[in-house]
């Protein structure tokens, strides 16, 4: 007899199938090998205490302070941990609980829905001469050569900017903006490079994406969220995807001692509010991307833990766009000057990959698509 412990999701149902079971078995078996853990912050104390019990009914548990049992406060923070099975379970079951329990239901059954997208890659070139890595500066015909050149190392979206949002970045007013990016705009349509790969178009200055719309963009990728209702609405008349980024404060501020009480949970509710602005002014949901903004208005601790967090995300139904690459926060964690961050760059976007996003935002395609293949060779 030998025995060894299987790893990955994937290689459980790939295992049960081996084994011969049968379908609808793997269907139910496969749910009961995926254990998941939630985060349910200010749960009214009754509703903890009912939870409580009817995890542990099912062989599920929730993690609760000590005086939880007393009701000595009225609410706390919890922590429930089963497998699937037991959280479409508890989904169902506390439909008929009070107290707050079938608000809970409706969330976990929604975080249980997931939408799987294809792993796409983001190349960057920046047509500013101040951005903080000088192996993403094109412009005019070089730029051209460089997107053609991306195009061939893989790259299945382009993201291209005239303004740096590095912290402290200088603002740039729309005229410089429009006359930096104009004629690499130009030659893009001219050459119909947009019937070979997506355009996305990193401004939030409404005349820049109307030009970019105009001339065969796909997406506007926003840096401050959607706030601008100018924007999303240039996005729905192009028909374009549209990227919400969350940033606390602005390029100048963001790095000025960045707070949060609960940084996924805050970044979370940012998302609610503006997909459901975004949705309001005509946007579908499948045509929104997040991102979480790593390195805008964000430590070291901040950048990791959504990271680490990054599942919690696609249970809004969007893709979910991680852009890590060559930033400072790998310079936080190991001394690296920005021409050498290549590696870090690597597993921070793999680790994020595995984590739900479906975009990665970087400035290496070549390497990234190689990384990713192998990645998924092993997955």
């Amino acid at each position: 007899m030998q025995i060894y412990q299987i790893g990955e999701p994937s290689d459980k149902f790939e295992a049960l199938k081996r084994l011969g079971v049968e379908s609808g078995g793997i269907a139910i078996m496969a749910k009961k090998m995926e254990l998941l853990t939630f985060y349910i912050k200010d749960l009214k104390t009754p509703a903890a205490n009912i939870l409580k019990q009817d995890a542990l009914s099912i062989g599920a548990e929730l993690a609760v302070p000590g005086g939880v049992i007393t009701c000595e406060k009225p609410t706390y923070d919890c922590i429930l941990i089963g497998t699937r099975k037991h959280m479409e379970i508890l989904a169902r079951k506390e439909l008929a609980q009070p107290f707050g329990l079938k608000s809970l239901a409706h969330q976990l059954g929604e975080m249980l829905r997931q939408t799987d997208y294809p792993i796409r890659i983001m190349g960057v070139l920046n047509a500013n001469d101040d951005s903080f890595f000088g192996g993403s500066r094109f412009q005019g015909k070089e730029a051209i050569g460089r997107i053609e050149a991306m195009i061939e190392e893989g790259a299945d979206i382009i993201d291209i900017g005239a303004v740096s949002s590095r912290p402290g970045a200088e603002p740039v007013d729309a005229k410089t903006e429009l006359a930096r990016i104009k004629p690499i705009c130009d030659l893009i349509a001219a050459n119909k490079l947009y019937e070979q790969v997506c355009f996305s178009i990193d401004s939030y200055t409404p005349e820049v994406v109307a030009y970019a719309l105009q001339s065969g963009f796909g997406i506007v990728n926003d840096i401050t969220g959607a706030t601008d209702e100018r924007l999303v609405a240039l996005a729905v008349e192009h028909g374009a995807k549209y990227c919400i980024m969350h940033m606390q404060g602005t390029p100048q501020t963001m790095q000025q001692a960045p707070h949060y009480e609960d940084v996924t949970a805050e970044v979370s509710v940012f998302f609610e509010e503006r997909i459901a602005a975004c949705e309001a002014a005509g946007l579908k949901r499948e045509d929104i991307i997040l991102d979480v903004g790593i390195g805008f208005g964000k430590t070291l601790a901040h950048n990791l833990t959504l990271i680490r967090n990054l599942r919690h995300f696609t249970h809004f139904g969007c893709e979910v766009l991680i852009g890590a690459s060559r930033k400072s926060m790998i310079e936080k964690i190991i001394a690296t000057p920005v021409e050498e961050r290549l590696p870090g760059t690597l597993a921070i976007h793999l680790k994020a990959v595995e984590n739900g996003a479906s975009i990665v935002r970087c400035h290496d395609v070549r390497e990234h698509k190689q990384a990713l293949a192998v990645w998924e060779a092993l997955k």
